[in-house]
C-alpha cells in the first residue's frame, strides 16, 4: 500500500526536469539543419483501369524540386493516392537534381531548346524584370533560383515535355569563364576609363 501511495503522490519519480523551450533547442539537435528545398507540383494526371469490381484509379504527379541556388530536378511519381504520388515524385526529384549555370539572378545568355513538340526560348533580363513565363516554365525557373528572365513557349503545351525542354535549356547554359577555359584562353581585365582631368591652367 505504501508503494501505491508513493506512485499516486509522485514521490517515487524523483525531481522533475524542466523542459527547455523551443527557442533554446539548437538547430543541430535533430541531426543538423536540413537543406532547404522548394517542391512544386506541376501537373497531376489520373488514369483508370476497368476491373471486374469497377474502376481502379491511379495517379501520377509531375514534381519539380530545387534549392533556389542553381540546382533543380524533376520526377514523375505514381501511386494509388494523390498525396502518395506527390511524395514519391518529390523523393525521386531530390535524387535527380542537377547544377545550372546562372549569372546573378538571371541566365548568362539566350538559349533555345526543344524536347518532343515542346520548344522553349529563354532570354536574360535586367534586374527588376521578374519571371515572365507560364505556370510550367515558371516552376522550373523559380526552383533553380532565377528571378529575372524572359521566356516563351513556342510549341506543345504538354507539361512533361515543357519541363524537360526548360531543364535542357538551363543545362546547356555556360558562363563566360567556362567558355574561355574550354578554349584555353584567359579573360582579359578591362580597366575602367578614368574621368577626364580638368585643365589646371590656361596658357
Amino acid at each position: 500500500m505504501a508503494d501505491i501511495e508513493k506512485i499516486e503522490t509522485g514521490e517515487s519519480r524523483g525531481p522533475r526536469r524542466r523542459r527547455k523551450p523551443a527557442s533554446d533547442v539548437p538547430e543541430n539537435a535533430f541531426g543538423g539543419a536540413s537543406e532547404e528545398l522548394v517542391e512544386k507540383v506541376v501537373y497531376i494526371n489520373r488514369s483508370a483501369k476497368v476491373v471486374k469490381g469497377g474502376r481502379r484509379f491511379n495517379f501520377s504527379a509531375l514534381v519539380v524540386v530545387g534549392d533556389k541556388r542553381g540546382r533543380v530536378g524533376y520526377a514523375l511519381g505514381k501511386a494509388g493516392e494523390v498525396a502518395d504520388a506527390i511524395k514519391r515524385g518529390g523523393e525521386l526529384a531530390r535524387h535527380q537534381m542537377l547544377p545550372v549555370a546562372l549569372k546573378d539572378a538571371t541566365i548568362p545568355h539566350e538559349v533555345y531548346s526543344c524536347y518532343g513538340g515542346a520548344k522553349i526560348l529563354l532570354r536574360p533580363a535586367s534586374p527588376g524584370t521578374g519571371i515572365i513565363a507560364g505556370k510550367t516554365v515558371r516552376a522550373v525557373l523559380e526552383s533553380a533560383g532565377i528571378k529575372d528572365i524572359l521566356s516563351k513557349s513556342l510549341g506543345s503545351k504538354n507539361a512533361a515535355n515543357v519541363v524537360k525542354a526548360t531543364l535542357a535549356a538551363l543545362l546547356s547554359l555556360r558562363t563566360r569563364e567556362e567558355i574561355y577555359k574550354s578554349r584555353g584562353l584567359q579573360i582579359k581585365k578591362v580597366e575602367t576609363p578614368k574621368a577626364p582631368e580638368a585643365v589646371a591652367a590656361m596658357n
